[in-house]
């Protein structure tokens, strides 16, 4: 049936970061929509989009570090935005920031970000998101020069340009995070922002006052020594995508860079810590 949907149920152990790590992928072949749930994911394709063997390109599924089943039925036409204005709610960080979609109405928040709630991680849902905004809402960024890496919707990015930020620089790897990221900085009249799609070879030669990093763990341990030599003298680095256990490694890989912990947050089991020289 023309413009009907695949719907893939997929059961994840454990959950995370196998399910943000699958989004990615999936995303990269033509999946349209994705919810979390508490064991895993479903997502949505169009019929018309997929292939037999399409799975068979995401590296993840072949994985020994997870248990990834599914099954699939089809189903008729979603309607996107009733799906999302059922299922998405605004979120306030610390009674001042407040984090909604466009179709909610406008708070009272000091902050009021609206965000297109479509497929990319960061609507503050998350803990590592909700993490990173109480840590840009505790800090001064008035002036300051900012990288926000692995971007997702930019709404770090665009928190930042709202606290002063003068400078801006908001980088994701994923194609569809970049363009999502560009329709939320014009919804936030935050059109300095500079928005780029790459990784961390983008940061030769650039240096920041502060850096924010909401990625994952093995990225984060890759990357860390091009954020170091990226982070001005007295600047911060704002690291998180990475659970409670995985703190130590974090901090003794930063420690060897000349980078020293000050603070966390933690929540639901995961770390959204602050390192300064």
């Amino acid at each position: 049936m023309g413009g009907n949907y695949l719907e893939f149920q997929f059961k994840i152990e454990p959950v995370q970061p196998a399910s943000e790590i699958l989004v990615a992928e999936l995303g990269y072949l033509g999946f349209e929509s994705f919810v979390e749930n508490d064991d895993g994911i479903t997502a949505y394709i169009p019929v018309e989009e997929y292939e037999e063997d399409l799975l068979a390109n995401v590296h993840i599924l072949q994985s020994e570090e997870f248990t990834i089943n599914y099954d699939f039925k089809e189903i008729e036409r979603v309607n996107w935005n009733e799906e999302w204005e059922k299922n998405f709610t605004p979120i306030l960080v610390d009674e001042h920031c407040s984090v909604r979609a466009p179709f909610h109405p406008k708070t009272d928040a000091e902050f009021d970000i609206v965000i297109e709630p479509k497929m990319s991680f960061g609507t503050g849902h998350h803990a590592t998101t909700h993490m990173m905004i109480q840590h840009i809402l505790k800090n001064d960024w008035e002036g300051k020069s900012v990288l926000d890496m692995g971007c997702g919707t930019g709404v770090l990015a665009i928190l930042t340009a709202m606290k002063g930020a003068s400078k801006i620089d908001a980088i994701d790897i994923d194609n569809w995070c970049y363009v999502n990221t560009l329709e939320n900085i014009t919804k936030n009249d935050c059109e300095h922002i500079n928005v780029e799609e790459g990784g961390a070879e983008l940061l030769e030669g650039r240096s920041y006052d502060m850096i924010l990093a909401n990625i994952n763990r093995n990225i984060l341990l890759e990357d860390l020594p091009v954020y170091e030599k990226s982070l001005n003298p007295d600047g911060s680095l704002f690291l998180s995508g990475f659970y409670s256990g995985d703190l130590p490694v974090i901090e003794k890989a930063c420690k060897e860079l000349g980078l020293y912990f000050v603070e966390n947050f933690e929540r639901n089991d995961w770390i959204a810590a602050k390192f300064s020289r």
